[in-house]
């Protein structure tokens, strides 16, 4: 994502992936197929999220990406922390989950109408 080689990222992702992402913000809920989850990785920088590494974590199916997300806007701070789970089958990446230490504050700050 952070490259924007949004080309490289489809050859990494099966093509029925899902990535479900919790709240009821404007980003929430499941993405289905490469196309929606390659809007969403574009949405969030369209809204400015900035993601630090923090730890990759390895399991016997997957990996799991520790980070530490921020972005602002006005008097709006988005400022939390998150793991996304990669479950790979036949060498893709079959399903994304996205975990979150505030949900309520992406339902705040990715509404309608900024992008």
């Amino acid at each position: 994502m952070r490259g924007n080689d949004w080309s490289l990222m489809r050859t990494l992702m099966a093509e029925d992936v899902v990535w479900t992402l919790p709240g009821t913000s404007l980003l929430s809920g499941p993405a289905k197929g490469v196309d929606p989850v390659i809007n969403r990785a574009q949405s969030l920088k369209k809204f400015g999220v900035m993601f630090q590494l923090q730890h990759i974590l390895y399991g016997m199916e997957g990996v799991t990406l520790s980070l530490h997300n921020t972005a602002s806007r006005e008097d709006l701070i988005l400022d939390e922390y998150v793991a996304i789970i990669f479950l790979l089958e036949e060498g893709k990446i079959s399903s994304i989950t996205t975990m979150l230490s505030d949900v309520e504050g992406i339902n705040n700050f990715f509404v309608p109408g900024i992008i």
